[in-house]
């Protein structure tokens, strides 16, 4: 595991002032986040993704606060280094402000994330600042965000005219302002995002909004070829662990069927002398109530 400090949003400045690129990816589970966290990525988000990738929705919508929470929870056993964001599921924070300092505050004190993140510009904007006041920070989310992909009328690139882009800035600005401490842009022409980047004082990250954001984040899922039911454009493949399972899968039941696993290197085998007396003692001989246990098992699985 990296010896390096823990990530929190200090980095994000740090790395921000120095120029230097911010890595984020999502992670759903403990086993996942290990890896990524012992690749030394600098911020792991629970994202509400999960609602597609884990539980097969076919948007964000339908996760709950409880779902994302009990995520998240396994998410920080596995986590060390990296900061932990929880994102805010939809309707966990639409309403007020106080219900959303009481989301936040559940993402922070059951699930153990170091940051939340929201979804949404200038309308938003008021509610950020007082999750901010209360000591939680925020990251913020514009362009395409999907919890708003009803309202988009489905998974469209935005900003693309000139008065759209115009809008988009005015929310960046305005979530500055807000305190968040970091935003992410979605499905941004990447000469937009460029330009909002360069106006903020604050990290932009990027998915679907070219390489000159401060970082990337993409979804682990969409990363490794494990989810394929949507495949934006901005997705770069770095492994197809889909077809390496399936594969795996299909010669595992291959070998079941023709009785060729498990071989004897994966089976265990008892004593000779143990083997004889159980075959003694379970014989027509055996008195009823006479203890069948001759002794404590102990081979290590």
């Amino acid at each position: 595991m990296s010896k390096e400090k823990r990530a929190t949003v200090l980095t994000f400045a740090e790395k921000h002032a120095r120029d230097e690129p911010i890595s984020v990816l999502t992670a759903y589970d403990y086993a996942s986040a290990r890896l990524v966290d012992q690749c030394g990525i600098d911020a792991i988000l629970v994202g509400d993704s999960l609602a597609m990738v884990m539980l097969g929705h076919s948007n964000t919508l339908s996760v709950t606060l409880d779902e994302m929470l009990h995520h998240m929870k396994a998410v920080r056993r596995g986590v060390r280094r990296a900061m932990l964001i929880g994102d805010l599921p939809f309707m966990s924070y639409q309403v007020d402000a106080s219900q959303a300092l009481r989301s936040s505050g559940r993402m922070v004190k059951e699930g153990g994330a170091e940051a939340v993140k929201l979804e949404g510009g200038r309308a938003i904007a008021n509610t950020i600042a007082a999750i901010v006041r209360a000591g939680i920070p925020v990251q913020g989310h514009i362009g395409l965000t999907p919890q708003s992909v009803n309202v988009f009328g489905g998974w469209k690139v935005q900003g693309c005219k000139a008065e759209a882009a115009l809008s988009l800035l005015d929310d960046a600005i305005a979530l500055e302002d807000a305190g968040c401490f970091s935003i992410v842009i979605e499905s941004v022409p990447e000469q937009v995002a460029s330009h909002i980047t360069e106006r903020l004082s604050i990290p932009t990250i990027g998915i679907g909004a070219g390489a000159a954001t401060s970082g990337q984040v993409l979804v682990m899922h969409d990363l490794l070829g494990l989810y394929d039911e949507v495949q934006p454009r901005f997705v770069k493949r770095y492994s197809e662990l889909g077809r390496l399972v399936r594969r795996a899968v299909e010669d595992y039941k291959e070998e079941v069927s023709a009785r060729s696993f498990p071989t004897p290197e994966h089976a265990y085998r008892m004593a000779a002398e143990e083997w004889y007396e159980f075959q003694r003692r379970s014989g027509e001989g055996w008195k009823r109530g006479e203890s069948r246990n001759s002794g404590k098992d102990d081979q290590d699985p």
